[in-house]
């Protein structure tokens, strides 16, 4: 069997994710029926249930607007300008490629021996218009490379290179050791006093959180256990879906 993210590879919106089955017994798995239901018998073809139908719609007519022939020439062109953006990393100090990627996704990682905060150098592309996902395990930064970039890889990389100079700064490092702080003094606390932590990482942030993700990473990596990481998580996603009463 096999899956794809449609809005990763064939150009499509969100919603329209596909996995090909092996054959129809391993499909058969993931059905799910009920039969004593009052309002009768229901069956379901996915653990999403009940589905809107327009992104499976958009995702049929852009892969039958582009076509084959279509998706193998934003294919080369991809693999084109990924050469570019992979050297182009590579030849600016402080920061390199692992591996020799020949598709669309990489990650750049410090090099090794260099102390350059890339969580930092996130942030600073993040104000530059970019949005590069945060890796850990070792701290990094994700990207993965679209036809869209292949007007913009120059641009791409002299921000790069002005993030780099920025996030050397002794600003960018100290957002980074606060978040580290933080995490280590909330590894020490109690469950009933760690649901705070939420409010402490706001304060962190200030106004630029939207932005400015570093001292979060630095708090999350510094975190001696990571039973505390997932109820930290689990705290944010609580501060997220509820109200508060004025």
């Amino acid at each position: 069997s096999m899956s794809v993210d449609l809005h990763k590879y064939a150009y499509a919106a969100k919603g329209a994710s596909v996995v090909l089955y092996r054959d129809r017994a391993l499909r058969r798995l993931q059905y799910f029926v009920y039969t004593e239901w009052p309002g009768g018998i229901y069956g379901s073809p996915s653990i999403a249930g009940t589905r809107p139908g327009g992104a499976i719609a958009a995702a049929w007519a852009i892969m039958h607007y582009l076509g084959e022939g279509g998706y193998l020439r934003i294919t080369r062109e991809v693999m084109e300008v990924v050469k570019i953006f992979r050297d182009g990393i590579n030849a600016l100090p402080g920061v390199c490629v692992p591996g020799e990627p020949e598709m669309s996704v990489m990650c750049i990682l410090p090099e090794e021996g260099d102390d350059l905060d890339i969580y930092a150098v996130g942030d600073e592309m993040s104000v530059r218009g970019w949005h590069l996902d945060r890796q850990q395990n070792p701290a990094s930064l994700h990207l993965t490379v679209n036809w869209a970039h292949t007007q913009s890889a120059e641009q791409f990389l002299l921000d790069l290179e002005d993030s780099i100079l920025a996030a050397r700064s002794a600003g960018g490092r100290l957002q980074t050791q606060l978040g580290s702080l933080a995490g280590k003094l909330i590894g020490m606390l109690p469950d009933s006093l760690a649901t705070g932590a939420t409010q402490l990482l706001a304060r962190i942030g200030g106004g630029g959180v939207p932005k400015r993700s570093a001292a979060m990473y630095g708090m999350m990596g510094s975190l001696p256990n990571r039973g505390d990481l997932q109820e930290l998580v689990k705290d944010l996603l609580d501060q997220f879906t509820s109200v508060n009463k004025k």
